[in-house]
């Protein structure tokens, strides 16, 4: 029987997904985490504390544990455990990603100068350390600009700028996410580049020894110009015309290949405009989120189970993505406060085409907007005959939820 070890962070959506899909396909999970699960007796000899930001160590206590329990594969779940998936599997002898390229995919810079080297569509960026003074670097840009942390993800600390004026107390709003993210460590730098024009796509994909299987390209109808970037709906398959897409796909395969990413899934961000296909990012993990549920493959394969499939080296299937259209609405933060209830869920259900709603925040916890914020309320799902059906049926139902809040 394979033995996967699933890195799976405090924080995160996917635990269930890739849990259910390693039961259908047999795999024994081992999970490595940071902190002890409840049920810890049902977990001996399946349970890995460790820390992610800690490679070494944690690697070494990786080796040690595979002596008596041999390791399949390691699959990192979200960002947090890639750096780790990689060093860990490399130590192990396991195809993976080289280090030094999932380095470069989780920090914004180095991506960017990857991307340069390479020929692809770049927009003019620069570094600047956390604790310089913005007044003097503001005279120097372009605007409208982007400030973002280079290694937080789901859009969390990324603000535009509109002009010199702005700039410092933008920057100094990005500076401040940072810190309180990492209050002992982490990158002393921020990101600046330009604010490049256009609509926006997300690509999931697959690498095998290298190669790239595009398995879905979504639209993010909604326009995404700022200041902030809180994504909402994505729809598959994609409405582009067919050579737009295999403009995207091209882009996509080139970035894996400036970055050095041979194995396992890709999540990919880009703009689209008359200057070509603009690589926002590329993450060596799948989609974030509960957003993988709209992906369905040959006869019902997730998305996590195809992640799987291919890490433990068991045969791949033909999967096709189903023909049915499918969207999701990640659903948005109005505002701060704390939560208290989310009215007019079941009229949301009652909506032709919606397929299923998930809430991720109970009563009681707080509110955090982005660009502070690192969590959507919650995910709806659709699937119609077509992917303007499946936009407009996660609209209607979306305007049915009231969300209560106390301030």
């Amino acid at each position: 029987m394979a033995r996967v070890l699933l890195l799976i962070p405090s924080r995160t959506y996917r635990t269930h997904d890739f849990m259910a899909a390693a039961s259908r396909l047999g795999i024994e999970v081992v999970v490595g985490s940071e902190h002890r699960p409840a049920l810890a007796g049902l977990m001996e000899g399946r349970h890995l504390r460790l820390d992610f930001h800690d490679i070494q160590p944690s690697t070494r206590r990786i080796v040690e544990f595979s002596k008596t329990h041999p390791i399949t594969a390691v699959v990192a779940v979200d960002d947090g455990g890639t750096l780790l998936a990689a060093t860990a599997a490399a130590a192990l002898a396991l195809p993976h990603n080289a280090v030094d390229a999932v380095e470069a995919a989780r920090d914004k810079a180095r991506m960017r100068e990857r991307l340069l080297a390479a020929g692809l569509p770049t927009p003019r960026f620069m570094t600047v350390g956390i604790d310089e003074h913005p007044e003097a670097i503001a005279a120097t840009l372009r605007y409208p600009c982007i400030i973002k942390p280079l290694d937080l993800s789901g859009s969390q600390g990324v603000i535009r700028a509109d002009d010199a004026t702005v700039f410092p107390s933008v920057f100094r709003r990005v500076a401040a996410i940072v810190k309180s993210c990492a209050p002992n460590g982490g990158p002393r730098s921020l990101l600046v580049e330009d604010f490049i024009t256009g609509d926006e796509v997300a690509v999931e994909a697959l690498l095998r020894r290298g190669g790239l299987e595009v398995l879905a390209i979504f639209d993010k109808p909604d326009q995404l110009n700022g200041p902030f970037f809180e994504e909402t709906i994505y729809v598959t398959p994609s409405r582009l015309p067919a050579a737009t897409q295999a403009r995207i796909e091209e882009a996509t395969a080139r970035a894996t290949q400036a970055l050095g990413l041979t194995e396992g899934p890709i999540h990919a961000e880009l703009r689209l405009n008359g200057d070509g296909a603009w690589i926002l990012e590329v993450a060596a993990r799948s989609i974030g989120g509960l957003c993988s549920r709209t992906l369905r493959f040959g006869s019902g394969i997730s998305l996590e189970e195809l992640i799987l499939r291919h890490a433990a080296g068991l045969p791949m299937p033909a999967h096709d993505r189903e023909r049915e259209a499918a969207g999701v609405m990640m659903l948005p933060i109005p505002g701060p406060g704390v939560l208290r209830e989310v009215r007019g869920q079941a009229e949301a259900r009652r909506v032709e085409g919606i397929d299923g709603l998930v809430l991720t925040i109970p009563p009681g916890e707080p509110l955090i907007p982005l660009p502070e914020g690192d969590r959507y309320l919650g995910f709806m799902f659709a699937r119609g005959h077509s992917p303007v059906g499946v936009e407009k049926a996660l609209r209607l139902a979306h305007a049915q939820l009231r969300i209560v809040s106390d301030d």
